[in-house]
């Protein structure tokens, strides 16, 4: 059952039954988008911004959308068949991989089974997870040499110069737009 944001409160444990996991919980320990313990970890983007931009081809969370806030998914592209499809994406192109080619390379870590992004949205929430919250914040942080490649590279304010650079950096929790 979908929960409002005034749900999400510390001390809550959150229990996870959705297609790709089952009797997973985790209890929250910090206020919804308090990074206070990881102070260098500070994303552009909310996932709910994420979310509502269109992220993942409107795919990612479809069948799990009860473990995160209501709020999140209102207004958000998600796709209503459970496929991928390009056009919910913000910059309407292809950019993600296969699940079975983020486990070949091992970009699967811990109990986020759907990768980065799952972390993040269970971070964002208030979860910590002492295995894997350090490895994703340096992932996060080598991400943004991304950023200075369209900086490089683009005209400021041209959107169409590297757009799918530019959708992975939506997806990885950076302004899309500099």
């Amino acid at each position: 059952m979908p929960r409002p944001e005034s749900w999400f409160v510390v001390g809550r444990t959150i229990i996870v039954h959705d297609k790709m996991q089952s009797n997973y919980h985790y209890t929250l320990v910090k206020p919804m988008g308090d990074f206070s313990d990881y102070p260098d970890f500070q994303p552009e983007l909310t996932p709910t911004q994420m979310l509502h931009y269109g992220v993942f081809e409107g795919k990612y969370l479809n069948d799990c959308t009860d473990e995160f806030p209501l709020e999140w998914f209102v207004g958000s592209p998600l796709s209503e068949d459970h496929r991928p499809h390009v056009e919910l994406n913000f910059f309407r192109i292809k950019s993600r991989q296969s699940l079975s080619e983020w486990k070949r390379k091992q970009w699967i870590v811990g109990h986020d089974v759907r990768g980065w992004f799952q972390w993040y949205c269970r971070f964002f929430i208030g979860r910590r997870d002492s295995s894997v919250d350090a490895l994703q914040v340096k992932r996060w942080k080598a991400f943004k040499r991304h950023r200075a490649q369209l900086q490089k590279n683009c005209v400021q304010g041209d959107a169409s110069c590297r757009p799918k650079q530019r959708q992975a950096l939506l997806q990885w929790a950076y302004d899309p737009l500099v």
